[in-house]
């Protein structure tokens, strides 16, 4: 039986992520208008809207949609911000963060990710949205963002990060050790950074920030 997707993209918004208290309005809007179902792998098209994360190229994941609305909503993008996005997967928060931002800057490890996002988001007419090929972890640039949104857990903060931040600027993503992560929100103050806690989690590591591996006799 042929699957109603935009029954389903409702019921996931209204059901799953309004629940778990994402209530930001346009955060709302923009899960219930991005068409989830053509942002994940074809074999898991009728999964798009389950409270799963599910399964990528490369070992990756993607995030569950109830996560994605926590992480949105305490970006609180505005219209005129300039978002970075490191590790963006099949580009479907980019797609949402294009709609609520000026522009995105997204980067990703994997270049056919790239490839397929850039696709995908062309399919859609989004043309302020910016996508590169590369390694967070060695990633260099002079500009500076309104909003960061980390789409990888990283075992601690890194320093690099928040030196991509405007003053005023909101760096959003989750650290820790599996399986006790805690998303977290930084903001680079003109008094100084502060960091609210939002929820416990738990996401896989974006490539190259997991903790070390210990060994014990």
């Amino acid at each position: 039986m042929p699957i109603d997707f935009n029954h389903a993209r409702h019921a996931m918004v209204e059901q799953q992520v309004r629940p778990w208290e994402v209530l930001d309005s346009r955060v709302l809007d923009v899960l219930g208008q991005v068409r989830r179902e053509d942002f994940v792998p074809v074999q898991h098209r009728k999964l798009a809207f389950t409270d799963l994360p599910l399964p990528l190229e490369h070992g990756e994941f993607m995030m569950k949609p109830v996560i994605e609305g926590r992480l949105l909503q305490a970006l609180d993008v505005a219209e005129t911000d300039e978002v970075l996005e490191i590790g963006f997967g099949t580009g479907f928060l980019t797609a949402c963060l294009a709609q609520l931002a000026r522009s995105v800057h997204a980067i990703d490890l994997h270049a056919d990710f790239v490839t397929a996002a850039q696709r995908r988001l062309a399919e859609r007419g989004i043309t302020n949205a910016r996508l590169e090929c590369a390694d967070a972890a060695q990633w260099k640039t002079a500009q500076r963002f309104d909003a960061i949104l980390v789409g990888g857990a990283v075992a601690t903060l890194p320093e690099s990060f928040t030196h991509w931040l405007k003053p005023g600027g909101r760096l959003v993503l989750v650290r820790g050790n599996a399986p006790v992560q805690e998303a977290i929100c930084l903001r680079n103050d003109t008094a100084g950074r502060s960091i609210d806690s939002l929820f416990e989690t738990d996401i896989p590591y974006l490539r190259g920030f997991a903790p070390e591996a210990r060994f014990t006799l």
